[in-house]
């Protein structure tokens, strides 16, 4: 089959590594991609939230299934405008509808569904610019540190960690009074802050049935030590070491399968990946956010882990038959480390020569922001390469991938030398 797929990022380029492998797929085509994409599939110059455009090429070139890779097509609806075109609704798109794409384009629409369907969460309550003075007296209720987060998409920037009750109250009305993220914090809900060790589980679902995939823990910190801003993701690791059999079971009766019911209960069509950011309190998982896509950079150690066909997976959600699939896992630890542009996740330059990937051994180079310019692989963004190694333990991986991040180079490139510390 044809298959077109999504997206520029690592996580694409993930998807694609795998995907390829498959006996089902024939043609892989990817929109936009980026240099690691256009040297094991064809790259189309079509940007993910122009739905006219998608339409035009699916049609032409007899696309079979679309993958999506990002979340803004999705808030965008382009699950809908498939199964309302009466030209292509019968082709299966990997994504949720609109409605089922709230869960991560709107916070509060995603903690609503919370304690609708009484999956454990922090305590909160949202604010607009007109209610920002009640804002600030309900931080005042709360202990430090105070959270908030922006409702609309930010690209992963959107939530501030504020240990000062005057600071919060200060970047409560930068958010909604003077738009500090824009649109997306139109609307800002403030949380009480959970104490205890982040994790990511993946889990991927036709609506009614699922599959848990290995779990992940990223690093979002800029500098070691988690310090410095937030950015997309610095490294990960699956499987997180801590999380047994006993967490395990309490994640899926508490959390993952009270959220595909509710999905059923509210009448959301769901065919996708289902990311839910979880907390280990006192090894009580609780939700500190959903969203309707793979993580960046957790896919780059998730889907390699997979032993079963990746196109045969995305058919049995198509086909809602993914109850008859058997998900087979490498045992193996897989970890990732992200190359970054020199600034980011501020200011950064494009446009930097990549040297050094065809030196690589023993690990597989994912491309993140990078894109070919007069034959040679330049930087197309803040993050740039991932690194993803195999090991018997984490610590193992993390080591090749390291070994193998000496032989890359590009001006100004950085990385973080810790990711993996906090769980030795």
């Amino acid at each position: 089959m044809t298959i077109l797929l999504l997206g520029s990022g690592g996580r694409e380029h993930a998807f694609a590594w795998k995907m390829i492998q498959s006996p089902l797929c024939d043609t892989l085509f990817v929109a936009p991609g980026n240099a690691g994409t256009a040297s094991i599939a064809t790259n189309v110059a079509i940007s993910p939230t122009d739905f006219e455009a998608i339409k035009k090429f699916v049609i032409q070139e007899k696309v079979a299934m679309v993958v999506v890779g990002p979340e803004d097509p999705l808030v965008k609806g382009i699950y809908d405008f498939f199964l309302n075109d009466a030209a292509l609704t019968h082709i299966p798109v990997i994504g949720p509808s609109k409605m089922g794409a709230q869960l991560e384009g709107s916070k509060e629409f995603a903690k609503e569904f919370l304690i609708k369907h009484n999956i454990p969460t922090a305590a909160y309550d949202s604010f607009t610019a007109e209610t920002v003075e009640k804002g600030c007296e309900f931080l005042e209720t709360l202990q430090p540190p105070y959270v908030l987060k922006a409702d609309g998409l930010a690209a992963g920037k959107g939530v501030l960690i504020i240990q000062d009750l005057a600071e919060a109250k200060e970047e409560l009305r930068n958010m909604l009074v003077h738009q500090k993220f824009g649109d997306a914090s139109s609307k800002v809900v403030i949380e009480e802050f959970l104490d205890g060790i982040e994790l990511s589980c993946f889990v991927l679902t036709d609506g009614k049935n699922y599959k848990i995939l290995p779990t992940a823990k990223d690093y979002k910190r800029i500098g070691e030590g988690d310090t410095g801003l937030n950015t997309g993701g610095m490294g990960a690791v699956s499987p997180v070491p801590y999380v047994d059999a006993v967490l395990m079971e309490k994640i899926e009766t508490r959390i993952v399968k009270p959220t595909i019911d509710g999905f059923q209960k509210d009448g959301i069509p769901y065919k996708g990946f289902v990311f839910i950011g979880l907390i280990n309190v006192n090894n009580e998982p609780i939700v500190i956010e959903y969203n309707v896509r793979m993580g960046d950079p957790e896919t780059e150690v998730v889907i390699p882990r997979l032993k079963t066909d990746l196109v045969e997976l995305f058919l049995a959600v198509a086909n809602e038959k993914l109850d008859e699939i058997n998900l087979e896992i490498d045992e193996r630890s897989a970890t990732t480390i992200m190359v970054v542009s020199g600034g980011y996740p501020e200011e950064f330059e494009k446009g930097k020569v990549i040297s050094g990937i065809d030196n690589i051994q023993d690990s597989i180079v994912f491309h993140a922001g990078t894109k070919l310019d007069n034959g040679n692989t330049v930087s197309n963004g803040g993050r740039v390469l991932t690194v993803t190694s195999y090991g018997n333990n984490f610590e193992e991986a993390i080591k090749k991938s390291y070994q193998n991040i000496d032989k890359l180079h590009f001006d100004k490139m950085y990385f973080r030398k810790d990711i993996g510390n906090d769980l030795k």
